[in-house]
């Protein structure tokens, strides 16, 4: 008879069972970042958040180094990974400073975002799933959680997200939208889930054809949510956000499709 921490002669020692800890260890770790490799994703992160829009200027080199507690020589350096990326350009003069590339004056920044597409293929359609699961949910739960204050940004953004012909600021207006559904949920996990998930799918809402039926049904169903949302009614407001994703999902689907055809 073995006991435990024991083993016969001959037997191999018995596999301790692994913990959660254990598991989590053994998954791949991401390098540390270096300090301008943290700027360059903060930088990124508001740009496909439509935080900073196309044509738009970044705050200058000294801002940015006392907002990051870096020095400028930092800041400069992540600039200019993010401009190898076709994200920005620096431009000298009177008028200068770092803008964020818009995909309509720049067919370069297009190409590279085409290229971007196609390689983040796997992970726009695993986001897309994810977000299947989480935003109805998120839905649900701002309508049982949501403040009056919430429901005015909510508003404010559907109604906002309605009068835009532009695409650029249609997605920038369509990000506040669901971001303050999340928000209202008072959950900061979905809150951070919603943002992640916005993050992978907004080159793609971006790069697909100007489509003002794309608008409109948008705003109809922003109307719909936002309905349940205001009654307080948790089951209406979960079913309108995940016929909206649901369609969404359709046309990311479809153009991702193309791409690959391409």
């Amino acid at each position: 008879m073995t006991t435990a921490g024991h083993h016969q002669p001959g037997q191999s020692p018995a596999r301790p069972t692994p913990t959660g800890l254990d598991l989590l260890g053994a998954m791949d770790r991401p390098r540390p970042r270096r300090a301008h490799e943290h700027v360059a994703e903060e930088i990124r992160r508001r740009i496909g958040l439509r935080l900073v829009r196309a044509g738009e200027s970044l705050p200058s080199d000294r801002e940015m180094a006392e907002e990051f507690g870096v020095g400028r020589a930092t800041v400069q350096a992540a600039i200019r990974m993010l401009e190898a990326e076709r994200l920005v350009v620096t431009r000298r003069g009177r008028h200068g400073g770092t803008f964020v590339l818009s995909l309509h004056d720049d067919e370069l920044a297009r190409d590279y975002l085409v290229a971007r597409l196609r390689r983040n293929a796997p992970a726009i359609q695993q986001a897309v799933a994810f977000r299947d699961i989480v935003e109805p949910h998120a839905a649900a739960l701002a309508a049982a959680h949501r403040t009056d204050d919430d429901l005015t940004v909510i508003r404010e953004a559907a109604e906002s997200a309605a009068t835009v012909e532009d695409d650029a600021t249609f997605t920038a207006r369509d990000n506040a939208f669901h971001l303050a559904i999340a928000a209202a949920s008072h959950n900061v996990f979905i809150h951070e889930a919603v943002v992640q998930i916005r993050l992978v799918l907004n080159d793609a809402l971006l790069a697909r054809p100007a489509d003002p039926v794309w608008q409109r049904r948008t705003a109809v169903e922003h109307d719909a949510i936002l309905d349940a949302l205001v009654a307080g009614d948790g089951a209406a407001a979960e079913q309108a956000m995940r016929a909206h994703t649901a369609w969404t999902a359709e046309n990311v689907q479809r153009m991702l499709a193309d791409l690959s055809g391409s």
